[in-house]
Order: C-alpha cells, then sequence, then structure tokens
C-alpha cells in the first residue's frame, strides 16, 4: 500500500508563489506517476499537473501553463509544484495522486485523469485572495 500526504498550501496574495510537497512511502519497488488535482467549493475535481516516473514528462492544464512547475526528487520520494503568479481563480484544494499502472510506468507517461490514479493524499488548501 502506497501512502500519500500534501503538505505547503496556505494563504497568499494575488501574485505571490507557493510550493506544494508530495511524499510517497510505503511497499513501492518503482516509482510512479504523480498527479496534482484541484477542487474549489462548487466546482469538479481538475487536473492540474501530471509527472511521469521518470520525471521526464511532464503534462499541464491550459490554465496553469508558464505560471506552475511541476518536478519530482526520487531520492526523497517527493513531487514537487512550484505556484507562481496565483490568481483568486486557483483557490482550490490540492490533492496529489499516485499512477499505479505498470502500462503507463514503464511507456514513461502520464495523463491527467483522475481515474488513472488510485491512491490519493488528503489535500491541502490553497486560498489566493487579498
Amino acid at each position: 500500500q502506497l501512502q500519500v500526504v500534501e503538505s505547503g498550501g496556505g494563504l497568499v496574495q494575488p501574485g505571490g508563489s507557493l510550493r506544494l510537497s508530495c511524499t510517497v512511502s510505503g511497499s513501492t519497488l518503482d516509482y510512479y506517476g504523480i498527479g496534482w488535482f484541484r477542487q474549489a467549493p462548487g466546482k469538479e475535481r481538475e487536473g492540474v499537473s501530471c509527472i511521469s516516473s521518470s520525471g521526464r514528462r511532464t503534462n499541464y492544464a491550459d490554465s496553469v501553463k508558464g505560471r506552475f512547475t511541476i518536478s519530482r526528487d526520487n531520492a526523497k520520494n517527493t513531487v514537487y509544484l512550484q505556484m507562481n503568479s496565483l490568481k483568486p481563480e486557483d483557490t482550490a484544494v490540492y490533492y496529489c495522486a499516485a499512477d499505479l499502472s505498470l502500462w503507463r510506468r514503464v511507456q514513461d507517461i502520464c495523463v491527467m485523469d483522475s481515474n488513472s490514479f488510485a491512491s490519493w493524499g488528503q489535500g491541502t488548501q490553497v486560498t489566493v485572495s487579498s
């Protein structure tokens, strides 16, 4: 079983920055693709970014391209989401999740489909407001 824990959320002003962290632990023999998702009140959960098992491939939602950067340090079993130029519409609970698919792990790809992720963290609140 994998354990996924997010941290780093908080309250920031528009234009500010935050860095979220996602740590993965458990009976893991190989690295997995990791996705960041977010859910705002009254809205469906949406994909923000994902990173492949090796870290060589990444994807971003159009709404965050150029502002957010996903990266990973496999030696620390940690994935980061650096969020710059934050906007009020970025306000949401942010979730980290692990993709357990062997096929995608071998292909070293990631997809921003919540149904592809089997192990989820508890979420961390990000609020962007003056």
